[in-house]
């Protein structure tokens, strides 16, 4: 028998053998597994910088060096999403325990939404006042930063008040943030989100084309559009701009477990369609126990994907 013969053999029967003892399913799993994560804003609030003040769920309180751990043990899952605020400390000290937990839960961050007051503060990455603007670019290469160190991929800085018909400060702000991020390895990710692209996604879109480079794309949001047909048409022109990352949302389920709120599977079929090859970030945010929800968005990925 020549080589490739036994080699094609020896693969056949090794797929024979799996499909008889129930593995090869399994693998499909474990791969499946591998492109999900959890935001630690599904558990917002069990972190005392973002805890709304209504909430009165039973839980303890959380710090960011235990949810790799968590997340492992918890849902088998080895990606995580960070969002800002959830860091106690930008020092080296804390940003090297934060690596060491990482390892020991053999658990990477795949993305950080950059949540900060330069983002949010009038105009943001839009304003035309250069001073405002510039203080926001600056904010935002800090976590650059942090994300190169801690192995993160990407950062979500958001437009802020974006208008479409005077692009060009908004175009500067990423242009300087994508080259940059460039630099250190990270993208610059944007989201449907905060009012931009959650009605017209055009504008994103249009956004991505004048920034231009490989370093700036979008954040997909499965939940954040005004309505259904704009949800269709929004993914549609958002998943071929998606670099990293995506936001598999969950708000409320049925008795089956299925997301009530709009069409999960579709979102899921149009992301394959445009060919997607990144991380499904599950983020819940509808009433009930945060840890249960995220374990249904995670079902309903594994059924989907």
């Amino acid at each position: 028998m020549r080589r490739r013969e036994f080699i094609a053999s020896v693969g056949a029967g090794t797929a024979a053998v799996l499909a008889g003892s129930g593995l090869q399913s399994g693998l499909a799993q474990a791969d499946k597994s591998s492109r999900i994560a959890v935001s630690t804003w599904s558990l917002h609030n069990y972190f005392k910088s973002t805890r709304e003040k209504e909430f009165n769920l039973p839980g303890k309180m959380l710090s960011l060096l235990e949810v790799p751990e968590l997340v492992a043990d918890r849902y088998k899952l080895h990606n995580i999403e960070v969002c800002v605020p959830h860091f106690e400390s930008t020092d080296a000290a804390y940003l090297k325990e934060v690596k060491a937990k990482l390892a020991k839960a053999k658990t990477r961050i795949v993305n950080m939404p950059v949540d900060i007051d330069e983002i949010w503060t009038r105009g943001g990455l839009s304003d035309p006042d250069e001073k405002v603007r510039g203080n926001a670019v600056k904010g935002s290469r800090k976590w650059i930063d942090v994300a190169a160190e801690v192995g993160s991929k990407s950062v979500r800085c958001d437009p802020g008040k974006f208008d479409p018909k005077k692009p060009a400060p908004t175009v500067d702000s990423y242009r300087q943030l994508s080259e940059y991020g460039r630099s250190k390895g990270v993208h610059v990710i944007i989201e449907n989100h905060g009012g931009v692209g959650s009605e017209h996604p055009e504008d994103l879109v249009q956004l991505f084309k004048a920034v231009g480079g490989e370093h700036v794309g979008a954040l997909p949001d499965f939940m954040n559009f005004n309505s259904e047909e704009i949800r269709m048409k929004g993914l549609e022109m958002l998943f071929p701009y998606a670099r990293v990352v995506c936001h598999a949302k969950g708000m409320e389920f049925d008795a089956s477990g299925a997301e009530k709120e709009y069409n999960f599977p579709k979102c899921v079929e149009i992301s394959k369609k445009a060919g997607f090859k990144g991380i499904y970030s599950i983020e819940f945010e509808g009433p009930g126990d945060p840890y249960e929800g995220c374990q249904k968005v995670l079902d309903n990925l594994l059924k989907y994907l």
